[in-house]
């Protein structure tokens, strides 16, 4: 399941790249086209069930999220907000050298990312390595070779039967 939602970011940010750094339009240009595919093709289904005498029924609780589901959502949200505030917080007060030359390098370095290659490429490869993460990360594939080189073993296999 993991995969089809990589693959599926993949294609989407494929897009909103190619609309974005390519055609050079505006993300509000990108979102009108996006509405404009959806409502058409919407449109077209409408029709053609409507010709083959098909009901679909819509309910708007589908398209709700639960409760637990959007206050996880925001305390994920606020967790990593709080986290990045108080990293930068100890960085600026200058008793961690080490933690203040991490956050200077790595913020000269998004610097000179940013100078170099435009917004939406950097937000295209992030994009791309985070797919890949998800990627290598839920294959099993993966998981059966890091345990083989970590000396794990697994539990199905190192059980025998003594009947």
């Amino acid at each position: 399941m993991v995969v089809v939602g990589a693959a599926m970011g993949m294609m989407s940010g494929t897009l909103v790249y190619y609309h974005c750094a390519y055609r050079n339009s505006s993300a509000v240009s990108l979102f009108a086209d996006v509405f404009i595919v959806l409502l058409c093709s919407l449109a077209i289904l409408g029709l053609l069930f409507r010709h083959m005498n098909i009901a679909v029924p819509v309910d708007p609780l589908h398209w709700q999220i639960s409760q637990d589901a959007a206050t996880s959502l925001f305390a994920c949200l606020a967790n990593t907000l709080g986290a990045a505030e108080s990293v930068l917080r100890v960085a600026a007060t200058g008793h961690d050298k080490r933690l203040f030359l991490k956050v200077v390098s790595c913020l000269y370095v998004l610097s000179v990312i940013g100078r170099a290659i435009s917004g939406v490429t950097v937000a295209y490869i992030g994009l791309c390595l985070l797919c890949l993460y998800m990627v290598v990360e839920n294959s099993e594939t993966n998981n059966t070779c890091l345990a083989r080189f970590s000396g794990k073993r697994d539990a199905s296999n190192s059980v025998q039967d003594n009947t």
